[in-house]
């Protein structure tokens, strides 16, 4: 069963993500992050590399495709806040 981050393990765990433009969402325990890429073609194809992993992890963006932009909300609803699934799938959206 995944658990909401505790205080000793968020630092470690977001603290690298926020370096790398993740940020918290106000008024939720959520991280979010705006991709932008050169059209839609490659913000969809990005969207379908992502896609696969989130299946294959059995963990789903909040997620919203405006032409070459695509904006990446993370949370775990089953602990209405985040958890390891959160930063691990940030960490791997943020390498493809």
């Amino acid at each position: 069963m995944t658990e909401k981050l505790s205080v000793e393990t968020r630092g470690p765990l977001l603290d690298p993500l926020f370096q790398n433009g993740w940020a918290m969402v106000e008024g939720r325990d959520a991280i979010v992050k705006t991709f932008k890429f050169d059209d839609f073609a490659d913000a969809f194809g990005w969207m379908t590399r992502a896609a696969i992993w989130a299946e294959k992890w059995d963990h789903h963006p909040d997620w919203r495709n405006v032409y070459n932009k695509v904006i990446v909300t993370l949370i775990t609803h089953d602990v209405d806040g985040l958890s390891t699934l959160d930063a691990k799938l940030a960490r791997k959206i943020d390498r493809l």
